[in-house]
């Protein structure tokens, strides 16, 4: 005969409570079992002691005997410390594919290279700014090529207002 660890479903309707049983597995789920092993309510909070009871000494001659337990009752059991149980879900399954990893490669890239962008731009700014700060005060003489600007600058100004004159006369 083959015997399960599972729960059996007790409770009113939307208050589930369910006791833990060692039960045969041909046995419907709230039909005839063995021996009650614990009691189990999910209402209570997940923290809470009274939310799992178990009797451990029940639980070990029922494993020892060859006893499977399901899914939830072997979480209660890892839980309590009395059955290692492995994870069953596929931890690579979570990772991303091949072309993503790539799209995220490309993109780690791009962003470094802006920044190193970034920051030579930045120097290149200080150093600039560094030379224009030193070069007043080097050159102070030289004052004839500002005022051959300053003619040019005038001439470019004076097509400027006439344009403006002709709009506002049309």
């Amino acid at each position: 005969m083959a015997i399960a660890l599972r729960l059996s479903r007790g409770g009113a309707k939307k208050r589930p409570y369910y006791r833990i049983v060692a039960a045969d597995v041909r046995s419907p789920r709230d039909g005839k079992y063995l021996e009650q092993i614990g009691m189990y309510n999910p209402l209570l909070a997940k923290d809470d002691d009274g939310r799992v009871n178990l009797n451990e000494d029940r639980v070990r001659y029922w494993l020892g005997v060859g006893a499977k337990p399901s899914d939830r009752v072997a979480r209660f059991l890892d839980k309590a410390g009395i059955l290692e149980r492995a994870p069953r879900n596929n931890p690579n399954k979570a990772k991303p594919g091949e072309k993503a990893t790539e799209r995220a490669e490309e993109k780690a890239e791009k962003a470094t290279a802006a920044e190193e962008a970034k920051k030579a731009a930045e120097e290149e700014a200080k150093e600039a700014a560094k030379a224009a700060a030193e070069a007043p005060k080097e050159e102070a003489a030289p004052e004839a090529p500002a005022e051959e600007a300053a003619p040019e600058a005038a001439a470019e100004e004076a097509p400027a207002a006439e344009a403006t004159e002709d709009k506002a006369e049309g």
